[in-house]
């Protein structure tokens, strides 16, 4: 097993560069934006972020389905890089296509944006179990934390390109913004696709041995044999819920406060935009994240390392608690970059040191089946936080107030997911997590 090999933790670290390109300039820039004005025109801002509510959620439905039983084969395949490459170009794929969607055909739009998000998702349950072979404990929360901050660096960079592309399409020999948009889409495929070869070439297949049985003989089972013995493993783990008390706490944690960081991150250009604040706004807000979450992330690793992951979680939590809360209140573009300013400081930090936490209390020899755990909840709150806004600014405007005070409330509403995710963090006990996970480890030789 591969363990702080730098050219491992380079090409490793390098797929973050290459899939943040979708995360900010599809699902935090141009799709709420294009969505709303060139797929869903003529239509009341409430009703068009209600519907990328609902295409966040059948996404995150669609993953949360599947991530646990597909980790689980592919820990006993041993073939975590093939489905993160499968899932990976199939992300891309669909995220090209949407350079071919019409102005007016949202459900197209929306079908694809949903397939873009299963690639996106999927491809990152592996990337993630892949973290315990390229990274010692000592240096795990480095190395994920470097990961989003390169995963910061380059899709902050794509995203200035292109923002630069619809701001002047002449100079690129478009027609206008919405060409400039449209080929985006293109150029965001294309890195993606790209920039998944670092990991391709450089990161092995990290091969287990527990107890009685080495991992590695899942190479010499057929494709039948490997899924039945996925699922069997899947099934061995849920017989052993009494051990698993530790990691099931935080994870309920989890799905509550990441749910809150995700749906800001893919509901704050939408939100922006239904108080009246002008795109270029919006655009140059994510632009700021960008540029300070790069340094930030990896700051945030080292904090983690000094004070402990949890505690470095706790003061996340807290900002982005402070972050919803005066964001129902703000006025002035003004306040939205300084907002833009705080989110960038917390964002890489605590998505990369939950990550790391984890993997301390998980079975290292069963790592994408409960990174498909991870990753299912984790999708399971994306249904909740954008179904959550779109549910409460709908019933809001059913009262009669205006469509700016409805996305204002709806946007509170989103507090209450970082108060309890928090709450629950602090009873996560570590050093019975690492108990549980010796445990589990121990036994799976057996299944």
């Amino acid at each position: 097993m591969l363990n702080d090999d730098k050219k491992a933790i380079f090409g490793w670290a390098m797929y973050d560069w290459a899939n943040s390109a979708f995360a900010t300039t599809i699902m935090a820039g141009f799709f709420p934006i294009f969505f709303k004005d060139y797929w869903s025109p003529d239509v009341d801002a409430t009703v068009s972020t209600a519907r990328l509510g609902l295409a966040n959620s059948i996404a995150g439905i669609t993953v949360a389905l599947l991530a646990p039983i597909l980790g689980a084969i592919a820990d006993k395949g041993n073939s975590r890089k093939r489905f993160l490459i499968l899932f990976a170009y199939f992300g891309a794929l669909m995220t090209m296509s949407l350079f071919l969607v019409s102005r007016g055909e949202w459900v197209t739009a929306m079908l694809l944006y949903v397939f873009s998000i299963v690639g996106f998702s999927g491809a990152n349950i592996f990337y993630d179990a892949l973290l315990p072979g390229v990274a010692s404990e000592k240096k795990i929360d480095v190395v994920s934390s470097l990961g989003y901050s390169l995963g910061y660096l380059g899709g902050g960079l794509l995203f200035a390109v292109n923002v630069w592309m619809t701001l002047s399409p002449v100079t690129f020999g478009l027609s206008g913004p919405a060409e400039a948009v449209r080929l985006s889409f293109l150029t965001v495929g294309f890195w993606w696709g790209l920039f998944t070869v670092p990991l391709i070439a450089l990161v092995k297949e990290p091969r287990y041995t527990s107890r009685n049985v080495s991992c590695s003989e899942g190479d010499k089972r057929g494709g039948f044999n490997v899924v039945r013995a996925g699922v069997l493993q899947l099934v061995a783990t849920f017989k052993q819920v009494r051990h698993l008390k530790t990691i099931f706490l935080f994870l309920i944690a989890y799905w509550l406060y990441i749910d809150g960081v995700d749906t800001i991150i893919s509901m704050a250009v939408a939100y922006g935009k239904s108080i009246g604040f002008e795109t270029k706004d919006l655009i140059t807000a994510l632009l700021i994240t960008q540029c300070v979450g790069f340094p930030a992330a990896i700051g945030f690793g080292f904090l983690g390392r000094r004070i402990s992951p949890k505690r470095a979680i706790l003061i996340a939590i807290g900002v982005y608690l402070f972050v919803s809360i005066w964001g129902a209140f703000m006025e002035d573009k003004s306040e939205f970059y300084v907002l833009a300013v705080i989110v960038g400081l917390v964002q890489g930090g605590v998505q990369a040191l939950s990550r790391s936490f984890y993997t301390r209390i998980i079975p290292v020899d069963k790592s994408a089946e409960f990174f498909g755990f991870y990753n299912m909840l984790g999708k399971f709150a994306v249904v909740i936080g954008p179904s959550l806004m779109g549910t409460v600014g709908v019933l809001v405007r059913s009262m009669g107030y205006s469509s700016n005070t409805a996305s204002r409330t709806s946007i509170a509403a989103v507090s209450l997911l970082f108060v309890a995710g928090g709450a629950l963090l602090m009873f996560v006990n570590e050093k019975k997590g690492k108990e549980e996970a010796a445990y589990l480890s121990g036994i799976s030789g057996s299944i």
